[in-house]
């Protein structure tokens, strides 16, 4: 289980979360929506520690860390946590001098300090996975978009991290490079890998994610499943955000 508790993080006085509740449960997967700048990515952030919140209490299993102004959170700490975490990026932030393999192995070589030869079957166990084994040789400037995410998600998996978080993983996609990416995270969803994702993509959200949370301005504005915030939303606001993207979603009475 992950759970945030009263999570604030401003950026020169600008508060960008807002006293953050949220529990997320083992075998999930919660997608994040709202407007451009409602604290999305930074929220992922503040999950694998790439930004230190002000305030609040962060827990994902059994390791926790709390947050207190103007205190120093040690590196040991920073790592303890960051290693629970696999990132998928927006621009997918492959090494382009690396094989789609060595991208995935350099990691667990030198930061988790795994044989060469067991990184190497790991590393092509998940490009199976993803569809991908076939290009285990190709540098990134050689695959497409949808290739090179679906690396990065192999990659996010590698060292088996309690959760995996994507930040926006088919926005910089075509429609049609962006379904293979969304059928690699439905197969994961299906196997019970516990995800959560930033996204503007309605149809990704409503068809992947057991949890929906919308927010706007840092704060939480309402949280339930996909279907009961996209038939049944109880906060205006948050009837009125999918409204206004309403023609992105697929029939609802399907999920």
């Amino acid at each position: 289980m992950i759970t945030l508790s009263s999570i604030n993080k401003s950026f020169d006085g600008n508060r960008v979360l807002r006293d953050i509740h949220l529990t997320i449960e083992e075998g999930t997967v919660t997608a994040l929506i709202g407007p451009s700048g409602s604290g999305k990515s930074t929220l992922l952030r503040c999950i694998n520690l790439l930004e230190i919140p002000q305030s609040g209490e962060l827990t994902i299993g059994i390791e926790q860390i709390k947050f207190a102004p103007n205190a120093r959170i040690k590196g040991h700490d920073i790592r303890r946590i960051s290693r629970q975490t696999g990132m998928v990026f927006q621009n997918f932030a492959l090494f382009p001098h690396m094989t789609a393999l060595d991208n995935i192995t350099e990691g667990l070589v030198t930061v988790h300090k795994w044989d060469r030869a067991h990184a190497r079957k790991r590393g092509e166990a998940l490009l199976e996975k993803v569809g991908m084994l076939h290009k285990r040789n190709a540098l990134p400037n050689t695959l497409s978009g949808g290739q090179q995410q679906r690396v990065a998600i192999a990659r996010a998996l590698a060292p088996s991290p309690a959760v995996l978080l994507c930040d926006e993983p088919t926005s910089a996609l075509d429609p049609e490079l962006s379904g293979e990416v969304v059928a690699v995270l439905r197969q994961l969803a299906q196997e019970g890998t516990t995800m959560i994702m930033a996204t503007h993509d309605l149809r990704l959200a409503a068809n992947i994610a057991s949890q929906v949370v919308f927010l706007e301005a840092g704060e939480i504005v309402e949280a339930g499943s996909a279907k009961s915030l996209f038939t049944d939303a109880k906060k205006p606001r948050t009837a009125e955000f999918i409204a206004s993207l309403s023609t992105a979603l697929p029939d609802i009475g399907a999920i």
